[in-house]
């Protein structure tokens, strides 16, 4: 009899919803009155997950990124890197180099002006000969790859184009996730792009060199600062165009320059930049008998 009965109300339990529910809420609510305690956890409402950016996961260690003429690149550890001691390719040689950290982005602009980004710690250890640039991004048929910039998002360069004409950019507007790259730097018809010089927070003045050896120093506040275009003339060249801009670089109060001419180089000292100075825009003053073919400036 004990167990029909048990049987009977066990039936209408099953069959019924609401008996259930209450059989639940009671059973429930006896569980945590022998066994319930203060809760420890907190509830807390919080933004909804992100995904990681790659470059969050990388360390900020000190590195190099070494062009070289043929459009290979690589990437040293340090800043104090013996670019003379690096070995290249068969006809290959060292064309330029950035200093700045393993998780910014390096930013490499074309012969054609199109700039193209790529993370510093993606590129191969210096101790190999580097990576063809044109593996990694799609640039123009012909195309080279004359500059490369390295650096934080707000650091200043000076971008510039054979033809004589350039500006100061911030590096940050010139990023590209695009294997295709960004429209940067607007070069003429003939035209190519010389290595692009950081502007060091006590830069002050912007020494340019022509091919035929004329030295122009003025006043970096003379450059503008744009995002893209063909930028201002920045030294007078002949008409025929067969001189052409060969380097740019920006230099402190204090700071000379070293002019390159093949396996030869040349310092003019800061008190001597004077000579060279003059409006942007102007013809530029002679080297002295002998450096006529150059190749290359920097700060000295």
């Amino acid at each position: 009899d004990e167990l029909a009965k048990e049987k009977a109300d066990l039936t209408r339990t099953l069959k019924s919803k609401a008996r259930l529910t209450t059989l639940m809420k009671t059973e429930i609510a006896h569980l945590a009155e022998v066994h319930g305690d203060d809760r420890r956890t907190v509830l807390v409402e919080r933004e909804a997950a992100k995904a990681i950016a790659e470059a969050d996961l990388v360390s900020s260690d000190p590195v190099t990124v070494i062009l070289s003429e043929r459009g290979w690149a690589r990437a040293a550890k340090g800043h104090e890197v013996d670019l003379s001691k690096l070995s290249y390719r068969s006809g290959d040689a060292y064309l330029a180099s950035a200093i700045g950290r393993s998780n910014q982005s390096a930013v490499f602009i074309d012969s054609t002006g199109r700039a193209y980004s790529l993370p510093a710690h993606a590129l191969p250890s210096a101790r190999s000969q580097g990576e063809p640039l044109a593996g990694h991004f799609n640039a123009a048929d012909g195309a080279s790859f004359p500059a490369v910039l390295l650096g934080s998002a707000e650091d200043r360069w000076v971008v510039a184009s054979s033809a004589g004409y350039g500006f100061i950019v911030k590096l940050e507007d010139l990023y590209s996730r695009n294997k295709a790259g960004k429209a940067a730097l607007r070069v003429p018809k003939g035209a190519t792009v010389v290595p692009a010089s950081v502007v060091p927070e006590d830069g002050v003045y912007i020494a340019a060199v022509s091919s035929d050896g004329r030295l122009l120093v003025f006043s970096l506040d003379e450059l503008p600062q744009l995002a893209k275009g063909k930028g201002n003339k920045i030294i007078s060249l002949p008409s025929a165009g067969e001189v052409s801009l060969v380097a740019v670089c920006v230099v402190e109060e204090g700071q000379g320059v070293r002019v390159i001419s093949g396996q030869r180089h040349m310092t003019v000292k800061a008190a001597d930049l004077d000579y060279y100075w003059s409006a942007r825009g102007r013809r530029g003053t002679a080297l002295p008998r002998g450096w006529r073919k150059i190749d290359g400036l920097v700060p000295a």
